[in-house]
């Protein structure tokens, strides 16, 4: 699908004026875009009659019409950064548990890459926990989150999870954007490019980050960044403690009136410019100048916790609203979801647990059970589930191994849970081996999981991509990628 990144401005920006400067292939450019668009000219002709049903930071999308039946209109991606240990909470490995404080099997790591395990003397470490088997489904769940345990018959657990990067950075930047190479859009910002957002007051993608006790892995805005695409596609981080977005207040001295009339004729002297030439930060500025004054009004509204009942804030956890918390951003997820925001991830910086992973893993565990459970309970009462897919996992896993106290980096087998949005709960799908080492069964590789997700959007993978260097680059790149319709309603 190679289209420019804005192909209403690129249908208006064929004015007269460009034509003339260009003559030499003006004729040949008019000619090739009634050919690829025949509503051209009756879009030019709208425009010329002063159409403002949308606003210039309104974007529809590529994907018109939908390639697939769409099940998905939002995402909630709920990011344990650092990489949670699978064998404390998903992935129930009694052989390994037999196995504890004994050499691991060399049989299974032989010419492997290991992280920080290299050369190492490798100990089976088994899980410090208990599992125990709930809901309807019989789904086996850590007793570190009887919560999400709560919530068994409505989730899908992918036990077979494989990437291809050890590294954290590397392995978030592949997790968010298929690629390890810097520049590259993240998923959020391909679902904004493909169609759009649904609401104009508020960002289509909003990130929040929050920190637990220990195991706090640091997260780069690269991960949420539009790449190559418009910089109007990227996602914008939201602070979690005070105001929600910086600036967002007018200053003393500069009222309503004046603020509109500045914001006016720098849109009018951005607006001779597009016209002159077709840049699509130029129509970016333009939009971003309009969302940010329109978010004046909704982001207060957005961030003001007063109408949620006691009952909902002590559902999530939520001591002191706003606290930067995760319980606090699980319920701002919420309240973005319900506003039309597209995609919202939050990352949690406590899963890195090299060491003590018994202290650490407890506490972050604690950080998150209650308010992920009551994210999915929540949006369930308000009938908001059917169509918010909601994800719940890290970059990578944790090695069967032991690293003194914690474990290691792994990339062969780990665990996450999805819900919503039109994937089927109750199940396990996939497995590792005996010990956890390796998935075994039904492997699921990141770009299966993008392809996934964008499949739950009405996306075709291999139809949504964007002309860089030549190349027609996608979210899934160029190696196999499949939709896991095992998990799917």
């Amino acid at each position: 699908m190679n289209q420019p990144s804005d192909l209403d401005a690129w249908r208006t920006n064929l004015q007269r004026r460009v034509f003339l400067r260009n003559s030499a292939y003006g004729l040949g450019s008019l000619a090739l875009a009634g050919l690829l668009d025949p509503k051209l000219f009756r879009s030019t002709a709208r425009a010329a009659g002063g159409d403002a049903s949308r606003s210039e930071a309104s974007w529809r999308g590529v994907v018109r019409p939908a390639h697939l039946p769409i099940k998905a209109k939002r995402v909630i991606h709920l990011c344990m950064a650092g990489g949670p240990s699978q064998f404390e909470s998903l992935d129930y490995k009694p052989r390994l548990k037999e196995l504890d404080g004994r050499p691991f099997p060399e049989s299974f790591t032989r010419g492997q890459q290991l992280a920080q395990l290299q050369n190492k003397t490798l100990i089976a470490r088994g899980p410090f926990c208990g599992f125990q088997k709930h809901g309807e489904s019989g789904q086996e769940i850590s007793d570190l989150f009887p919560n999400i345990a709560s919530i068994a018959d409505k989730i899908a657990i992918v036990r077979s999870m494989t990437t291809e990067q050890i590294n954290h950075d590397p392995a978030h930047a592949f997790m968010n954007s298929g690629s390890i190479i810097k520049g590259r859009p993240s998923m959020g910002s391909w679902l904004l490019y493909g169609l759009g957002s649904e609401t104009d007051e508020l960002p289509g993608f909003v990130v929040l980050t929050s920190a637990g006790a220990t195991g706090l892995q640091p997260v780069s805005a690269r991960q949420w960044s539009a790449g190559f695409l418009p910089s109007k596609f990227q996602g914008i981080q939201f602070q979690s403690k005070g105001d929600a977005v910086h600036y967002i207040s007018n200053p003393p001295g500069v009222d309503l009136e004046t603020q509109r009339g500045t914001i006016a004729e720098i849109n009018r002297l951005n607006g001779i410019l597009a016209g002159d030439r077709l840049d699509p930060e130029i129509q970016t500025r333009i939009a971003q100048y309009e969302l940010a004054s329109r978010m004046q009004a909704s982001v207060p509204e957005l961030t003001d916790f007063a109408s949620e009942p006691r009952s909902v804030l002590d559902s999530y956890g939520v001591t002191n609203p706003g606290d930067g918390s995760f319980a606090s951003n699980c319920l701002m997820a919420r309240r973005l979801a319900e506003r039309g925001v597209r995609m919202i991830q939050l990352y949690h910086r406590a899963w890195d647990h090299h060491g003590d992973i018994q202290r650490g893993m407890t506490l972050a565990a604690r950080d998150v059970d209650q308010p992920c459970a009551a994210l999915v309970k929540d949006l369930e009462q308000r009938g908001l589930l059917d169509d918010t897919l909601v994800i719940w996992g890290g970059e990578f896993g944790r090695t069967p191994m032991g690293q003194g106290t914690g474990r290691d980096h792994h990339i062969l087998g780990f665990s996450l849970w999805m819900a919503g949005g039109g994937v089927k709960g109750g199940i396990t799908y996939g497995a590792t081996d005996e010990l956890g080492y390796k998935a075994v069964e039904n492997v699921v590789h990141v770009r299966d999981l993008h392809a996934t997700i964008l499949a739950l959007f009405g996306i075709d993978h291999a139809r949504l991509s964007y002309k860089f260097q030549g190349l027609d680059v996608r979210l899934t790149g160029v190696e196999p990628a499949r939709v896991v319709r095992e998990i799917l309603i």
